[in-house]
């Protein structure tokens, strides 16, 4: 039985990849802004679960912090927390204060929870970390191009967070897997109701990046993935 921390685990895409990696047999940890939300989501599913505002980078520095320490070196970390920008942020009519909190929460916590947590798994030659990124955080390809900045800007940074990391710990031939993926447009609280694909569509790739056999020197890391399909970004 492994260990996975799934932050963003108590709704959403986070809460689908949670309760597959508890069927598949691994201990789950959930992260989560609400607390009530998590308590319930825990309760019902039987995982673990902390709670943080991402927002907060220093609450979320001692958070990881802490988790590192009380639960030990996961080995599986699924990054699935993140926020859309307001409509109308483009880059000249964005405010710095709008600015911050999309890169923060979608960027900033993310390198605190690789940073502190990835050190012990790359060590171990056992880990897997997978990143919800988006299509729109493409610089190539359909749609690529023009407003909801930070929210564009923030994803291309986890995608070149992943591919520096990736290189950084020998693309897989020594055991520490990282990936990011596009989810496309999911029914969630932040896809909205009307979104043309389901929760589980959305999740499915990043559940098969934290469970798939993986050959070194055959097989795919460091790289963006869609619907199990690398494309480029």
């Amino acid at each position: 039985m492994g260990f996975a921390v799934v932050t963003g685990g108590s709704r959403g895409l986070g809460f689908v990849v949670a309760k597959a990696l508890k069927a598949a047999g691994n201990r789950v940890l959930i992260l989560s802004k609400d607390p009530e939300r998590a308590a319930k989501s825990a309760a019902e599913n039987n995982f673990e679960f902390e709670t943080v505002d991402f927002e907060d980078l220093a609450a979320t520095q001692t958070k990881f912090e802490e988790i590192r320490e009380k639960y030990g070196t996961p080995s599986i970390l699924v990054l699935a927390h993140g926020v859309m920008s307001e409509k109308m942020s483009k880059t000249l009519r964005t405010t710095t204060e709008e600015w911050r909190r999309v890169m923060a929460i979608n960027l900033d916590s993310t390198f605190i929870a690789v940073n502190t947590l990835a050190p012990s798994m790359a060590e171990a030659r056992n880990g897997r970390v997978i990143i919800f990124s988006a299509c729109l955080g493409r610089m190539s390809g359909p749609g690529n191009t023009g407003g909801l900045a930070p929210y564009r800007i923030s994803k291309s940074g986890v995608n070149a967070l992943v591919r520096n990391l990736s290189h950084e710990t020998g693309q897989g031939a020594r055991g520490f897997l990282v990936d990011a993926i596009c989810p496309n447009h999911s029914r969630t609280d932040m896809g909205g109701p009307d979104a043309p694909r389901s929760a589980e569509e959305g999740a499915a790739t990043a559940i098969w990046l934290a469970t798939r056999e993986f050959e070194a020197g055959k097989d795919l890391t460091g790289l963006f993935w869609e619907d199990q399909e690398v494309i480029p970004w």
